[in-house]
């Protein structure tokens, strides 16, 4: 008997939602699609009952692509469904599962039930140190006084908050993929990253924002225009340092608009493969090969591998009062020497400009070595991540010769079978799949290093622009069908 029969009874009976029969309208889509971001924005401003403050952030600078919100409800965000994604595109790509997703309508539910089971897995496995270790979310002594419960009891009452919080994403980005527009998590995504960028450009300290909060960039330059902040003269160093990468800001306005018209750009970037129906004489068509094959999506589960290495490095100098100097000394819950030091990403523009001030005190190597060592990680796994992601859904060499041979295409010039396509796509897929997941890695680190408008990371800007540009396709292609019956049934 095979693991698939014993697991079986339990995997297919996970709880799901229901797919729509037939097909849905698309101002239905999008009024689902609003009403669970909604949703999503309601959540993330409930704070967990119990919660002594608002505690330690635990993700960091990961914070803008895992989602959710610190000491919130929706406090591990889209962490555990990333994890588990990541758990199962490593046992997949290895072929440890055995899983036909492509062909076997009954792996594809084992697969599903599997996913959902791990990201229940996962949000035990993460949310239990939160709440009982590294104190990131202290319990009150108040609330364990008035309900007589102690803090033991306190903190089962949080984790119990947070577990019901990362099941909510988990049906919330169902509900969007099955009945909305785009995925929940892509907008689970914009809608945080969006809110930094709002904030970087409009946040006034004591009115939009708490009074020791940073000023945004618009409200900056009224108070420099005005008078009201006080700038050295431009033609000295400080000058141009508080120009470029101090209170003026000029790097980080000129990388968030490079990003966006870079990833634009590389979106319409492609290779155009013939194609033309042998049923219907005169009817052709192309298959696009993106250089973002892969799309910027797998970037995710790269960050989210960075943040579990530095989540287990807190937790561990938490519960064993300190590590080994060579492993990671920590300064305010930050990795400051050790190898847990040099595989923390860079975040800003002063985690590696020694010249100006930045650096954190070490040395011009120890910052190129982490520099180093961020490029590498973000570069080669992107570009692995990338392969895995291709891989796990049907979008290889052999799933899309498949499609296409089914929709009744055909490359002209080649014979009318599966391995002519396949041997086709694979002069291209393979290769752009790497250099594209590798050109998104050094993007999100060069960005990161730069420094972006409100802080939001490099990696976090990509998905939000690579994203944005994929459900404004899918709406234009909404549209189309809704105006045309007839290519919604062409296109199935």
């Amino acid at each position: 008997m095979s693991w698939k029969d014993t697991a079986e009874p339990v995997l297919t009976r996970m709880p799901s939602v229901r797919r729509p029969e037939g097909h849905v309208p698309f101002k239905r889509k999008l009024g689902w699609t609003a009403g669970i971001l909604v949703l999503y924005f309601f959540l993330t401003n409930v704070f967990l009952f119990g919660l002594q403050g608002q505690g330690s952030e635990v993700f960091g600078q990961f914070r803008s692509i895992l989602a959710g919100g610190q000491g919130t409800i929706l406090q591990l965000g889209i962490g555990p469904i990333v994890t588990a994604s990541i758990v199962l595109q490593l046992l997949g790509g290895a072929d440890l599962l055995g899983l036909d997703t492509q062909n076997n309508p009954r792996d594809q539910v084992l697969y599903q039930g599997l996913q959902k089971l791990l990201v229940v897995v996962m949000c035990i496995l993460t949310g239990l140190p939160m709440v009982f270790a590294g104190d990131f979310l202290p319990a009150s002594d108040a609330v364990a006084a008035s309900l007589g419960i102690g803090e033991f009891g306190v903190q089962w009452l949080m984790f119990a908050q947070i577990f019901a919080g990362g099941l909510l994403i988990l049906f919330m980005d169902e509900v969007v993929s099955k009945w909305g527009v785009g995925s929940g998590i892509g907008l689970f995504i914009i809608a945080g990253v969006s809110q930094s960028l709002l904030g970087g450009i409009f946040q006034i300290p004591g009115i939009t924002a708490a009074a020791g909060a940073e000023p945004g960039i618009l409200t900056t330059w009224v108070g420099i225009i005005t008078g009201a902040v006080s700038f050295p003269p431009i033609l000295t160093p400080s000058g141009i340092n508080a120009l470029l990468i101090g209170a003026g800001n000029i790097v980080p306005i000129l990388t968030t608009v490079g990003i966006f018209v870079v990833v634009v750009y590389a979106e319409s970037v492609r290779v155009e493969i013939p194609l033309s129906n042998t049923r219907v004489k005169g009817a052709r068509g192309r298959y696009p090969v993106k250089l973002i094959y892969a799309s910027v999506l797998p970037m995710i589960l790269v960050r989210a591998l960075q943040a579990n290495i530095q989540f287990l490095g807190r937790i561990l100098n938490a519960q064993l009062g300190g590590l080994p100097a060579w492993l990671g000394q920590y300064t305010n819950g930050q990795a400051t020497a050790g190898l847990f030091y040099y595989l923390r990403p860079i975040r800003n523009p002063g985690d590696w400009m020694w010249f100006a001030g930045g650096g954190g005190g070490h040395s011009p190597v120890e910052i190129m070595a982490r520099v180093g060592v961020d490029l590498t990680f973000m570069v080669i796994g992107g570009a692995i991540f990338a392969i895995f992601w291709v891989e796990t859904t049907d979008m290889g060499p052999d799933a899309t010769a498949q499609q296409i041979h089914n929709s009744g295409m055909q490359i002209p010039g080649f014979r009318q079978n599966v391995r002519s396509i396949e041997r086709v796509l694979e002069q291209y897929i393979p290769q752009v799949t790497v250099i594209g997941g590798a050109l998104v890695g050094l993007l999100a680190v060069m960005a990161n290093m730069l420094g972006t408008i409100g802080g939001v990371s490099g990696t976090g800007l990509l998905l939000t622009v690579s994203i944005t540009y994929k459900i404004y396709e899918e709406i234009a292609e909404e549209q189309l069908m809704e105006m045309h019956p007839m290519m919604r049934q062409m296109f199935g």
